[in-house]
């Protein structure tokens, strides 16, 4: 597993995936500033003092708070946009990792929109959370790891799988994996928890899930019974 992750982080820098990376970091940035922006401005909205040194206090207590509530917002708008990038990307490493290997089929474009739309409800619920579990010490650390680390896993295993396997397959396949699957869902909720090395998320997370996948995958198909989940994209229906 440390050996795929440590791979999967150095292959994130290449540059083949270096246009996909810069968009994708500049769209997170984008997102998390809109979405700071809208909290802020739902705060001088709602929170109005005529005190001098309390609006002042306000002001910054809110300007901490966003700097926070940015580290919790980034694994929600990450998954969000991997849903963009996500078969690009997969597309590469599936191609090189080994040569001449199965490559699936992209998912329709309306369809990975509207998972990612749904995760990323759940993603913002969760995390939102373990935002308000702050005052609370050590508690809120594993709310956000644990959490994060079993979304995030299932979200990318899922996406990386589907470009193979029907919905239902992959999910019966992350079932049967789900302990090495959440380990590696808590390698990214790591770097998604590192502010700014965060911004390459969405990059690494889906070749480091796309190489899981394929380890597992391979694993699988000589063990499942007839009629089962097919072998590669290429028997996908």
């Amino acid at each position: 597993m440390l050996q795929i992750a440590l791979a999967s982080f150095a292959e994130t820098f290449a540059p083949q995936h270096r246009r996909v990376l810069l968009r994708s970091i500049l769209l997170a940035i984008g997102l998390v500033v809109v979405l700071g922006i809208g909290a802020q401005a739902a705060l001088t909205r709602f929170v109005t003092l005529d005190w001098g040194w309390a609006e002042l206090l306000i002001d910054i207590i809110a300007a901490l708070g966003l700097v926070v509530a940015g580290v919790f917002l980034v694994p929600p708008v990450t998954s969000l946009i991997a849903g963009l990038f996500l078969d690009d990307v997969a597309e590469r490493v599936e191609r090189d990792d080994p040569p001449g290997g199965p490559v699936g089929r992209a998912l329709p474009v309306l369809h990975s929109l509207l998972l990612s739309l749904r995760f990323f409800g759940v993603m913002i619920a969760v995390n939102l959370v373990a935002l308000l579990l702050l005052l609370v010490p050590g508690v809120n650390l594993v709310v956000f790891y644990i959490a994060n680390g079993y979304l995030l896993g299932r979200e990318y295993f899922q996406l990386a799988a589907m470009r193979h396997w029907s919905e239902a397959e992959a999910s019966e396949l992350r079932r049967r994996h789900g302990g090495r699957i959440f380990i590696a869902g808590l390698v990214i909720a790591v770097v998604v928890s590192v502010p700014v090395l965060n911004l390459i998320t969405p990059v690494f997370a889906t070749i480091f899930m796309v190489r899981l996948h394929r380890r597992i995958a391979a694993e699988a198909a000589p063990l499942r019974p007839a009629g089962s989940f097919p072998a590669s994209g290429t028997d996908r229906r």
